[in-house]
């Protein structure tokens, strides 16, 4: 096929496709045609573009030839319209999804960290107080079937392009540009591929769930749908960036690169996926200004790494001056969602500090407040990789800290630990001053030791349940933490059996003040209806009272017991035949059967482990 001769040839095939003059040019498209036409018709408009170029024109020819130009640019936006949409279609997002859940995470983190709030990670069951709630991630197919699979993506830790058009279809976009670009049509042909892929990506985006939502929609959001829509956001963010963006980068650079004098492909990329991508960050600055509660630090965390592992791939996509707006909003919102987490750690603090509830838990056992922090404390040492860089300073304590009812605390004894292990120290230390505060609402003192003795023994178990946790909190404090509550137990056992060993002791029982004088028999009834009296009433409150890890229970009752029955066998021996059997209420074994029932939590009769008289 010979290329147009002259001027007026080419013009006649450009008028022959004129939409405004021929209804058959409006319902045909060359490029759906023959493709001999196609040829044809892109050889008339180069000859077009060069006679445009050519000084010899008369005033009349150079208008002619500019009027072709217009109707031949016309033309080929119309078809360069046409070609995207028969090609585009938002892609299948379902193995993605399946790709990302099967993917391994680069940190470690534990399942509950994603979805559960601290309070569940724990295997006791009790509620948590309502004073302690305010505490509270292929290509296109033939044009018969225009769906982007991606059953190669195996993991979204990594880019995966996609191949968007087919070649064929994108040999003849370029061509299209490559011509409006020298017509001086940049911007018409950066414009329509620009809204037709926008439209596919938003497509897209919807199919990932990725919400149109202002920054002011996601701010009067609930927490709990919040915390729904960052768990889609993170696994949404790397499609968009590592499948979608990538494809789109990829798709511009085979259609545009190295066309005219400006970078095309930039300026096409940027025309399509500038809203989105506003539309996808917007989301996350919206998250890194919202009200810092401690409940929301590990989403946080989570939006936080997800951006930082993105980040190198946002700053190669969006590296031309068009972009630089998009490249530098990430790494602001990431150190805002950094400020955030700051942020939420001293809320936390503050909030351990003050929480308020004054009610005695039932039986000294473990407070729910004491469950909730160390649980929050273990899912902090889950992200001690990250907030290691986040945290940089130590906590502020005693007269410099905001509440002036704050404990003092010398971080001398703790040189060499990180500021996140100083912090997680405080947060133990503020927790034992509200419970040391909490253990003077009971009215008994030996059961206010008891609370304090279970408390911290639970705090000192958690610490070594978790390694990377004692690791973080060291050897040191853990043994200032396990004299802690071994004090608290003898404190418990002296309060309690003072009374008790006090009936057991000689003075007082010998009529002349002699061993050899003689025995008072009642002194000597005394005595034994006393220690009777004490010690049931011992046996009933404290068999109600509650120690629930089952090894510092039986420590507990041993201990009373090589103190108590050696004592009563004693006294027993020395005195039983200058008494009635009558007023021996116990034996040796019955008293070490009634022992066992203490610490159980609930009421045991007072002969159930007696003998029958």
């Amino acid at each position: 096929m010979e290329p147009p001769g002259n001027d007026s040839a080419a013009e006649q095939i450009i008028l022959r496709w004129d939409t405004t003059a021929s209804e058959d040019a409006r319902v045909r498209m060359i490029f759906e045609g023959d493709r001999q036409e196609v040829k044809r018709y892109l050889q008339a408009v180069d000859h077009i573009l060069r006679s445009m170029n050519s000084s010899t024109l008369s005033y009349d020819q150079s208008k002619k030839v500019n009027n072709a130009v217009q109707i031949a640019m016309a033309r080929l936006e119309d078809e360069f319209r046409n070609i995207l949409i028969a090609n585009s279609t938002p892609i299948e997002t379902e193995p993605i999804n399946e790709s990302i859940s099967l993917t391994p995470r680069t940190t470690p983190r534990t399942s509950c960290c994603r979805s559960e709030s601290p309070e569940k990670n724990d295997c006791g069951n009790e509620r948590k107080d309502e004073s302690i709630s305010r505490i509270s991630s292929a290509s296109f197919t033939d044009r018969n079937e225009r769906s982007v699979t991606f059953a190669s993506c195996r993991s979204m830790n990594s880019i995966r392009e996609q191949d968007l058009l087919p070649p064929e279809s994108i040999s003849d976009l370029r061509c299209i540009a490559e011509r409006m670009i020298a017509a001086g049509y940049f911007r018409e042909c950066v414009q329509v591929y620009g809204s037709v892929r926008k439209s596919v990506v938003d497509g897209s985006f919807k199919k990932l769930g990725v919400e149109k939502l202002s920054i002011g929609d996601i701010q009067r959001l609930e927490w709990e749908a919040l915390n729904a829509k960052i768990g889609r956001w993170i696994r949404a963010a790397k499609v968009c960036i590592r499948v979608l963006f990538a494809s789109e980068k990829k798709l511009c650079k085979q259609i545009f690169e190295d066309l005219g004098t400006t970078a095309v492909d930039d300026a096409c990329f940027m025309e399509t996926v500038k809203a989105p991508a506003n539309q996808l960050f917007n989301f996350a600055e919206a998250i890194s200004i919202c009200r810092r509660s401690p409940e929301k630090l590990f989403k946080i965390l989570d939006l936080h790494d997800s951006l930082l592992d993105l980040l190198p791939d946002i700053d190669d996509f969006f590296d031309s001056k068009p972009a630089e707006s998009i490249r530098i909003q990430a790494p602001e919102i990431l150190s805002r969602l950094a400020e955030a987490a700051r942020g939420m750690i001293s809320e936390f603090e503050n909030a351990v500090l003050r929480e308020p509830s004054r009610v005695p838990v039932p039986g000294g056992t473990i407070h729910p407040l004491t469950r909730y922090v160390m649980n929050y404390i273990s899912l902090i040492s889950d992200y001690k990789q990250t907030l290691g860089e986040l945290i940089i300073s130590k906590p502020t304590t005693g007269s410099r800290h905001c509440d002036s009812t704050a404990p003092d605390m010398d971080f001398t004894d703790h040189e060499g630990q990180s500021p996140l292990a100083l912090h997680l120290i405080w947060i133990i230390t503020l927790l034992q001053f509200n419970l040391e505060g909490k253990s003077k609402h009971y009215k008994d003192n030996s059961l206010a030791h008891l609370f304090i003795m279970n408390n911290v023994h639970y705090i000192v178990q958690k610490i070594k349940g978790s390694s990377e946790l004692r690791e973080m909190i060291g050897d040191h404090y853990l043994r200032t933490l396990t004299r802690i509550f071994r004090q608290a137990a003898t404190n418990h056992q002296r309060a309690t059996w003072i009374g008790v060993l006090h009936c057991l002791r000689d003075e007082g029982l010998h009529s002349t003040g002699s061993f050899s004088s003689g025995v008072s028999k009642s002194a000597l009834r005394a005595r034994f209806k006393s220690f009777n009296l004490i010690f049931d009433e011992v046996h009933r409150t404290q068999a109600l009272w509650l120690v629930p890890d089952e090894q510092l229970r039986e420590e507990l009752r041993i201990s009373i017991l090589e103190k108590l029955v050696p004592a009563y066998r004693s006294f027993l021996g020395r005195f039983r035949n200058h008494i009635s059997e009558n007023y021996i209420k116990y034996t040796v074994e019955d008293l070490e059967n009634a022992v066992l029932d203490l610490f159980e939590g609930f009421a045991v009769s007072q002969h159930s482990r007696r003998r029958s008289h």
